[in-house]
């Protein structure tokens, strides 16, 4: 019975000592821009890649102009942080181009106008690469 004890409270004692040693878990980075088209509308894109926050900081302080748009896959449903429109983008999905095909280009209200047709001819696969799309300004939380 006492080896029992002393086997169950080393186990015990080795657990506890590895939660204490072991460092809580990051949490991914996590950035909000809002974006302009020619329409002048403003989207809200979040970021959670730390490289591509930083490219997006790179072209709002104007370090870089190159891949200058957004794109990415549609959501078809309302966040939090994007309240106006009935889409986002999938934060997974975000990133900037220079050039795109023309079958994914559509200004910001034009997606919210016509989302029950996006992902069939309509943006095809959900996604949306609005040529004339630029990073205004990043939110602060």
């Amino acid at each position: 019975m006492h080896s029992i004890l002393t086997r169950i409270l080393a186990a015990l004692a080795a657990i506890a000592m590895f939660s204490v040693a072991t460092p809580p878990a990051q949490a991914a980075p996590t950035a909000y821009f809002v974006m302009t088209d020619i329409t002048r509308e403003q989207f809200v894109v979040q970021l959670t890649d730390p490289a591509k926050i930083q490219h997006a900081r790179d072209l709002l302080s104007g370090t870089s102009a190159d891949r200058p748009h957004v794109h990415g896959r549609i959501v078809k449903r309302q966040a939090s942080y994007n309240p106006r429109w009935s889409y986002h983008l999938n934060p997974d999905t975000v990133d900037f181009f220079d050039y795109a095909i023309e079958i994914c280009d559509a200004t910001i209200p034009y997606v919210e106008d016509h989302l029950d047709e996006a992902g069939g001819p309509f943006l095809p696969g959900l996604v949306w690469c609005g040529w004339t799309t630029r990073l205004v300004r990043e939110l602060t939380p």
